[in-house]
């Protein structure tokens, strides 16, 4: 009788899985976690194979600890979602596997969360607590305090005081608190009429729907696109299906969830993202995963959850360069969208009223179809763009005469203005008059951040901060200055200017905090606040009808970059922040301060000419033979010298394969050389054939693994986002 072996995938920097014997495991395993030795130590792995033919001796073999059959194994095409990743990123297929999970599967030992219940103070609660608490009783202070100031969840009041549920179930037995109903979403009874170009989107899609067929919906900002998606989603749901759809950012998935959730409001919605709570992030998983949740709606990882009854996938603003990731396993994840919907046979849309490059080439290509919503939904007309030049007007605190007084009338008509500039802190440089010194991050070849405030200077690379100096650190000069702007110090500017607006500033810092971000995004659309001061966190996919000026700063910075696709993605943010403004009923206006108003992609934008802006891109593009006319990856190395990481991609570069039509440069200082402390280098391919590209990789990443990389670090990126 044969032995079987168990091949596991381990969360392990090793492209390979590892063999153990498999006493009292079958193929229906397949897909289970389990738990094994390695090394001195225990581990959680996925069982991804049962073979009778060991890459070793079977009596050299440990065996198998335990099999997790409590939860259902994962579903053969997420494990072939995951070997696909593997074997077009290079990247270890373990690693991949495991990073999918969420964290709390990632150990062995987990609990499903209970049921999180709301509690609120009682009239009599109000009267009896605190004072009737021990003085010492810190914590339990601090959790009457929290239900003082409104209700709270059981998560939150647990995180305030250890023994917060057996005190919740005294003070409920005492009349001092009671549990919440949950609130039900208020249903939209009767969705809004389809404009017909919304209407034939919509029909040449559910047409499609047993079927694999990749669609791009270029759709004005506030075309109805997200209607569109509703009505799609419907269709699938009512074909007996689960729908998921994913967005860029967190950000995006409160006024997302309300929609879904109030078109939908008996369909179990589950969403998707890294700033959920652990369990909760495992409940709402396990409810996809186990057909219950029918809508899942999350961020890029959300592209890995297992769906039994998956029938269409969405892809809101898919040129968003968020849904690449950055860290680990670099991946697209609307191109692994495209991929997961020809594997399930299955539609995709793709949305954005700025399409990626890459999406608009394969539209006017054939390979995907152009479905394209040019009128606002409601009516309302675009906003008008107009070109503030810097160079003729003096500007006070980083804003133009023209501007400041755009931003009074709009605010005595009671309407809103947003004040985009995307960069956060105070000032992006502390400098001093006399020497000239800069305030520089130790660990990155980049400048701390002012951050006022809080007097602190911050990298935002790495997230090293120090104390503000009282002085020069090269000269003793006391008089060191802040030069350029952030959003906090344009809101303490306007603040100055109009003390009497409501003002909000959204960006990373003023939303750190658990339920912050949705607490503004409520301000705004109730109008308690007019006047909002944000960076790219509010520049897509959110609706304020009150919003009718925008004015944009500081544009200019990305028109002469290295990086091939600035252009692309200035225009793009451009054209989103502008969308925000006029949504409703009143006119929109847009004004953007530059310096160089005669620059071509101004002239696009202004005269809200998408398609002609993508076609000159593209030429560029195709001249230049760089994507998607190209192929590229990247190898990059880090080491604490510069000259160590640029010696082992000199060494790496000597072991490629000679393969036709893949041009190998030399290695190269990275464009932002340290970060982290770490020095960094690359070394660049591009082919016009992905094929061939594909292949050289397949070569050479076994050489790449068993060349030695003492005190280097390195990864492969394919299909680079970033120079």
């Amino acid at each position: 009788m044969p032995q079987y072996i168990a091949r596991i995938a381990l969360d392990v920097p090793l492209p390979k899985l590892f063999d153990y014997l498999a006493d009292g495991i079958t193929a229906r395993d397949i897909g289970r976690r389990v738990k094994v030795p390695f090394g001195r130590r225990e581990m959680v792995g996925l069982l991804l194979e049962i073979t009778d033919t060991p890459d070793c001796p079977p009596e050299k073999l440990k065996r198998v600890i335990a099999v997790d059959r409590d939860l259902p194994p994962l579903a053969e095409d997420v494990l072939a979602l995951f070997r696909f990743c593997a074997a077009y990123y290079h990247y270890p297929l373990g690693q991949i596997s495991l990073a999918a999970l969420p964290t709390a599967l990632r150990r062995w030992q987990f609990q499903l969360p209970k049921q999180v219940a709301r509690y609120s103070l009682t009239v009599a609660g109000r009267q009896a607590l605190p004072e009737s608490l021990p003085a010492r009783a810190v914590a339990q202070r601090r959790m009457a305090a929290r239900l003082s100031a409104g209700a709270a969840d059981s998560t939150e009041l647990s995180n305030l005081c250890a023994g917060a549920m057996p005190l919740l179930q005294t003070w409920l037995n005492k009349g001092w608190v009671e549990i919440l109903k949950p609130e039900k979403t208020p249903f939209q009874d009767a969705p809004p009429p389809l404009l017909a170009e919304q209407e034939s989107a919509f029909a040449l899609v559910v047409r499609r729907l047993h079927e694999f067929a990749p669609f791009l919906l270029h759709g004005v900002t506030g075309s109805g696109k997200t209607e569109v998606y509703l009505r799609m989603v419907e269709a699938v749901l009512a074909s007996g299906r689960q729908a998921l759809i994913l967005v860029p950012e967190i950000g995006l998935t409160p006024q997302f969830t309300q929609r879904v959730s109030a078109r939908f409001p008996d369909t179990v919605i589950s969403v998707l993202h890294s700033g959920l709570a652990e369990g909760e992030r495992l409940q709402r998983w396990k409810q996809a995963a186990e057909g219950k949740a029918r809508i899942v709606l999350g961020t890029r990882l959300s592209l890995f959850t297992p769906l039994p009854e998956l029938g269409l996938i969405i892809v809101d603003e898919e040129h968003d360069a968020s849904f690449s990731q950055q860290e680990g396993l670099r991946y697209s994840a609307r191109d692994l969208a495209v991929f997961r919907a020809r594997q399930r046979n299955i539609p995709v849309v793709l949305g954005s009223a700025t399409p990626s490059l890459e999406s608009w080439h394969n539209a006017n290509a054939g390979r995907y179809t152009l479905l394209t919503l040019p009128l606002r939904a409601t009516g309302a007309k675009l906003p008008e763009l107009h070109l503030l030049d810097t160079r003729q007007q003096p500007l006070d605190e980083g804003l133009s005469q023209p501007a400041v007084k755009a931003i009074g009338e709009t605010l005595a008509r009671d309407e809103q203005v947003l004040v985009f500039i995307n960069r956060r802190g105070y000032a992006p440089v502390l400098h001093c008059s006399a020497c000239a010194w800069v305030a520089p991050c130790p660990r990155c070849s980049s400048r701390l951040t002012l951050h006022l405030r809080e007097q602190r200077l911050r990298c935002h690379h790495c997230g090293h901060e120090e104390k503000i100096p009282p002085h020069c650190p090269a000269c003793g000069n006391p008089d060191i200055s802040a030069l350029g702007h952030g959003t906090q110090r344009v809101e303490e500017a306007l603040a100055r200017r109009f003390p009497s607006a409501k003002i909000v500033r959204a960006d990373r810092d003023a939303t750190r905090r658990k339920g912050s971000w949705e607490n503004m995004q409520a301000q705004i659309h109730a109008g308690e606040a007019n006047l909002i001061i944000g960076t790219q966190l509010i520049a897509k996919g959110h609706d304020f009808p009150k919003l009718t000026l925008v004015i944009v700063l500081d544009a200019d910075g990305a028109l002469f970059s290295l990086d091939f696709r600035a252009e692309e993605r200035l225009f793009a943010q451009l054209m989103q922040v502008a969308g925000r403004a006029g949504r409703a009923d009143k006119p929109g206006r847009v004004l953007i301060q530059t310096g160089f108003p005669e620059h071509p992609l101004f002239t696009h934008l202004v005269a809200h000419e998408f398609a002609d802006f993508a076609s000159e891109q593209l030429e560029v593009r195709r001249k230049g033979e760089l994507p998607p006319f190209s192929r590229q990856a990247v190898l990059r190395a880090e080491a604490a010298d510069l000259d160590d990481a640029l010696a082992w991609l000199q060494s790496a570069r000597a072991l490629t394969p000679a393969i036709n039509g893949v041009e190998i440069f030399d290695p190269v200082r990275a464009p932002m050389l340290k970060k982290a402390g770490m020095e960094r280098a690359q070394l660049w391919l591009q082919s016009p054939s992905r094929g061939d590209l594909q292949q050289l990789l397949r070569d050479w990443m076994p050489k790449l693994y068993a060349q030695t990389a003492r005190n280097i670090r390195w990864h492969l990126d394919v299909d680079p986002a970033e120079n």
